[in-house]
C-alpha cells in the first residue's frame, strides 16, 4: 500500500511539475531575445566560430588518463589482503603504461597549444 501511494503522489507531482512548467514560461518571442548577443553590444563577427581541434584532443587526453587514474582508486584496500602482489603487480603495469603514454604524447606534441 505505501509503495502505491508513494508512486501515486510522485506521478502526481512530476505530472504537476511538467504542467506548470510548460504553461508558465512567457512565449513573447522578439528580435532582441533570439539575437545571439543580449549584452547591449552589436554582432560583429560570426557567433558559431569553431573550436580548435587542439582543444578536443587536450581533453579526450586529459579524460583517457582520468579514467586511468580511476581504476587505482581501489589499490589501497586491495594491498591490505593477505596476497597483494598479483595486485600491486597490475597497478604497476598501469602506471607504467600511463607514463609511456604521456611520454607519448609529450614527444608527438599532442600536449601543446601551437601549432
Amino acid at each position: 500500500m505505501n509503495l502505491i501511494l508513494t508512486l501515486l503522489i510522485n506521478s502526481t507531482l512530476a505530472s504537476l511539475l511538467v504542467i506548470i512548467a510548460f504553461w508558465l514560461p512567457q512565449s513573447n518571442v522578439y528580435s532582441e531575445k533570439s539575437s545571439p548577443y543580449e549584452c547591449g553590444f552589436d554582432p560583429t563577427g560570426s557567433a558559431r566560430l569553431p573550436f580548435s581541434m587542439k582543444f578536443f584532443l587536450v581533453a579526450i587526453t586529459f579524460l583517457l588518463f582520468d579514467l586511468e587514474i580511476a581504476l587505482l582508486l581501489p589499490l589501497p584496500w586491495a594491498s591490505q589482503t593477505n596476497n597483494p602482489s598479483p595486485t600491486l603487480i597490475m597497478a604497476l603495469i598501469l602506471i607504467l603504461l600511463l607514463a609511456l603514454g604521456l611520454a607519448y604524447e609529450w614527444s608527438q606534441k599532442g600536449l601543446e597549444w601551437t601549432e
